[in-house]
């Protein structure tokens, strides 16, 4: 087994790309006091059309590296990660090498309170291609509320709009209201829309315009805040593994010039960010 630092430390957030800045920050405007260690694996992003394995592999590799950095608490801040990884590492890998430590994902809290957000009880998840094949949310939705009917649909153009820099621009409409309306001809019955994927919250403005009124629109960083300030108190062992100045440091494993570039896409301060490799 291997030995990991047992004084306390950040509580980790993974991504494999740029998107888990959106729920580091919800999660950082409910508990501010906590340090957060940010990784992103941007050199082998994205992981939306990976294989299981794959993703299992490069998403357990960023784990233990957080957990090497001190971490006894790391949140997937990634669905495709949370959808094709998190129950594997949790169930396999957690008991073997880091029985102290957990791991926890963003589709769980999600699906926990979908059930008093929607009055059709007719959900729609818009994904990226590997969370929606993973049926991740449908399990997860039916196990907290099994009398409502998922409906999903990939969105494969949304994230590199985002990351090209072009959320606002003309051609980003014609894209988010071709996927909009293709899951509302799906479900026409559809009244709550949950955004799967961590990059979508940047379309927010577009999305809006193009969905029905009435249409609710769920981001995930908040549910995963309010999810995690809930774990920690139901767990003072843990929360008392979590050290509290109020920092936060970022690692990419791809050009920290690029990271900090992107960076601003979906956080509205200048960081510091360094290289990082995982294996």
């Amino acid at each position: 087994m291997p030995f990991y630092p047992q004084q306390p430390g950040s509580i980790g957030v993974f991504d494999s790309g740029y998107g888990g800045l959106t729920i580091l920050h919800g999660i950082q405007q409910v508990l501010p006091e906590y340090d957060y260690i940010y990784l992103g694996d941007n050199a082998r992003a994205p992981y939306g059309s990976r294989s299981f394995e794959v993703v299992y592999e490069f998403t357990r590799q960023a784990v233990l590296k957080l957990f090497e950095m001190g971490c006894h608490l790391v949140i997937l801040g990634c669905n495709t990660a949370s959808a094709k990884a998190l129950r594997t590492i949790q169930q396999n890998d957690l008991p073997k090498l880091a029985p102290d430590r957990r791991v926890l994902g963003v589709i769980r809290p999600t699906a926990e309170v979908i059930g008093s957000l929607t009055s059709s009880r007719h959900v729609g998840i818009l994904a990226t291609e590997g969370t929606i094949r993973s049926q991740s949310y449908n399990i997860e939705i039916q196990k907290q509320s099994p009398d409502i009917q998922v409906t999903g649909l990939s969105c494969p153009l949304w994230v590199p709009i985002i990351e090209n820099n072009e959320a606002d621009s003309p051609g980003a409409d014609y894209f988010v209201k071709k996927r909009i309306d293709h899951i509302m001809r799906l479900d026409p019955q559809i009244d709550t829309l949950i955004l799967g994927c961590t990059h979508y919250p940047i379309l927010m403005p577009k999305i809006l315009k193009y969905v029905d009124r009435g249409v609710k629109i769920v981001p995930q960083g908040e549910y995963v805040a309010a999810s995690l300030k809930d774990y920690l108190q139901r767990h003072p062992e843990m929360d008392e593994r979590c050290t509290k100045h109020s920092s936060t440091k970022y690692y990419t494993t791809e050009s920290p010039t690029k990271f900090k570039e992107n960076a601003r896409i979906f956080m509205p301060e200048e960081i510091n960010v360094e290289r990082i490799t995982l294996e």
